[in-house]
């Protein structure tokens, strides 16, 4: 039995279930468009930092953040295009917008579309009409992402897209990984290195991309809990971001469409056309071990 109800928390916040399942999420359009919060019978499957996510004029640590119109940050947080430079801070700005809920539907699913339009804040750091529809979809361990991205300028529109999210974890030595990638390079000093399954997570901070993937999925297994994460692509993403912090519950493996400072580069760039659509799908499954 599917359900979506609507709370007013500190924000109205949206919450599907899937009763039979015993897993829910949580979205709050307001906030960037995000899922904040998926739990299942065993619990947390996001991390979430309640302190920021309850100050506006803080970013979000926690759920899963949407990156649009870029994924990463740009050198300097500046572009050029057609000879004016741009400035746009990392990550973009839809995760910081609110975005309208269009629908919401309870049938084969428990599932919500929300809608986010280009505005005159938008055009001054990125100067392209737009329109992005997402529609989560939860059924059973399975949170399903489908994405439309149209075009509303008069001139062709580049972008990268991706999404954050950040897993609760609890012991990152007891986590195993499968990642299709045999190297990553890291974020600071830009050198590349051989990746065998494992991080060092002694490490202050971890902070490396995998751009050269063998395959759409990639799998991470916590032993602490039994648990089984699977990340489902389709050729939309081409980069894997591996993030975390010493000290701080949760791991990111981020999808991203291209690279940091793709809008820079044209590294991996998507381009559409004047009133079209580009179509995308992500998939997240948790299951036990």
């Amino acid at each position: 039995m599917f359900e979506v109800a609507k709370e007013q928390k500190q924000y109205e916040t949206f919450i599907l279930k899937d009763k039979s399942a015993g897993s829910e999420i949580e979205v709050v359009p307001e906030r960037g468009g995000i899922i904040s919060r998926w739990r299942d019978r065993d619990g947390e499957i996001f991390y979430l930092d309640t302190q920021r996510f309850a100050n506006r004029e803080q970013s979000v640590r926690g759920g899963n953040p949407i990156l649009f119109p870029i994924c990463g940050n740009l050198i300097n947080d500046t572009y050029t295009y057609q000879g004016r430079e741009y400035k746009l801070k990392q990550h973009g700005f839809a995760r910081d917008l609110p975005w309208q809920v269009t629908a919401t539907k309870t049938n084969d699913c428990a599932s919500i579309t929300i809608a986010l339009s280009s505005n005159d804040k938008t055009l001054a750091v990125y100067p392209f009409e737009f329109e992005l529809v997402f529609t989560y979809q939860l059924q059973g361990n399975s949170l399903t992402i489908l994405q439309q991205y149209t075009n509303k300028s008069q001139e062709v529109m580049p972008f990268s897209a991706g999404f954050h999210p950040y897993f609760a974890v609890t012991d990152k030595e007891r986590l195993e990984f499968d990642i299709p990638s045999d190297r990553y390079t890291e974020k600071e000093s830009q050198e590349t290195h051989a990746f065998d399954g494992n991080f060092d997570f002694k490490r202050e901070e971890i902070d490396v991309a995998f751009t050269s993937l063998h395959r759409q999925s990639a799998t991470w297994r916590d032993r602490s809990t039994n648990r089984q994460i699977v990340i489902d692509c389709d050729r939309f993403y081409n980069t894997l971001v591996f993030w975390t912090v010493k000290g701080k519950d949760y791991i990111c493996l981020e999808p991203w469409s291209a690279p940091r400072n793709a809008l820079n580069t044209k590294d991996r760039l998507t381009y559409i056309e004047p009133g079209s659509t580009f179509e995308s799908v992500l998939k997240l499954v948790c299951s036990s071990l």
